[in-house]
Parts: C-alpha cells; structure tokens; sequence
C-alpha cells in the first residue's frame, strides 16, 4: 500500500462524488446479447447455404466482424467513471478511461471551478496554473448543478 492510500484511509472523506457511463446492460448481458446476435445470424446464413446461396457466408461473417469491432470498442469504456473526494486539506480526482486511471490532487483552497459556456461543455477545475475537465458521465443539464454543488463543499473547506 502506498503512502497516499494510507493518508487517505486514516483522513476523513467530507464528500464523495462517483461519475459513471449510463450503461443499460452488464458485460455478461451484452456478451449474450452479442451470442445470440451471431448464432441468429448464422443460423439464417446456413439455410441459405443449403438453398444454394453460398455467397451469404462470407457476408455474414464480415457483417459479424464488424458488430463485434464495435461491440468491443463499446465495451472497453463502458466502466469509465470520474470519482471526486474531498478531504479537509485535499480534492482528490481519480478519472478512469479504458482502463487507464489518472489521478489528480489539489489544495481546495487553491481551485477555481469553471462552468462551461455551455451546457455542453464540462467543467473546469483550475488551481497553480494546471488545469483538468470534469463532468464528461454527467447529464449536460446537471453540469453547472454539479459545479455549484462543488463549489459550496469547496467553501466549506
């Protein structure tokens, strides 16, 4: 265990904030889901073969292909989430993307938050000159809900 992952352990969490994907199916569904899709599929292709249209094969198996392409792009940031922890002297952002986390720490003191222009822009974290963008798995109307929301934990601080 590292030093930080004790710190944090023995220091108090005054808020703890987690950002997910709205995803509407567990991976085990959606891989039956895709089994079911490809045992249909060929299923069909193969009585077209015994019929005599053997070219449906190929087709089927290039259309599986890319179904499959796009079902594993999907699937590689379908747990992606932001989680924010505010601590009494430090804001912890752990941003998980395809399996790859990046974690930021900053004094609460020091961040400025910035809403976007718009409703669809995410939201800013400023503090010593370094800069991140939160709130990309929040709903576009919950943004500056959110924004406000940290700033008056931030306050508290």
């Amino acid at each position: 265990m590292e030093a930080s992952d004790l710190l944090a352990e023995s220091e108090p969490v005054l808020k703890d904030w987690t950002m997910k994907r709205n995803c509407s199916m567990s991976p085990r569904q959606f891989v039956c889901f895709y089994v079911s899709l490809a045992l249909f599929s060929l299923a069909i292709a193969f009585m077209l073969v015994l019929v005599g249209a053997w070219l449906v094969l190929p087709f089927t198996g290039i259309e599986l292909l890319a179904v499959g392409v796009a079902f594993a792009i999907y699937a590689r940031h379908a747990v992606d989430y932001e989680r924010i922890r505010l601590f009494p002297n430090r804001l912890v952002i752990e941003q998980v993307s395809a399996e790859q986390v990046t974690q930021f720490e900053f004094n609460p003191r020091w961040v400025r938050i910035e809403a976007g222009a718009t409703p669809r822009d995410q939201i800013r974290l400023i503090s010593r000159g370094e800069t991140i963008m939160i709130g990309q798995h929040l709903a576009q109307h919950r943004r500056a809900q959110f924004a406000g929301e940290l700033r008056m934990w931030l306050a508290r601080c």
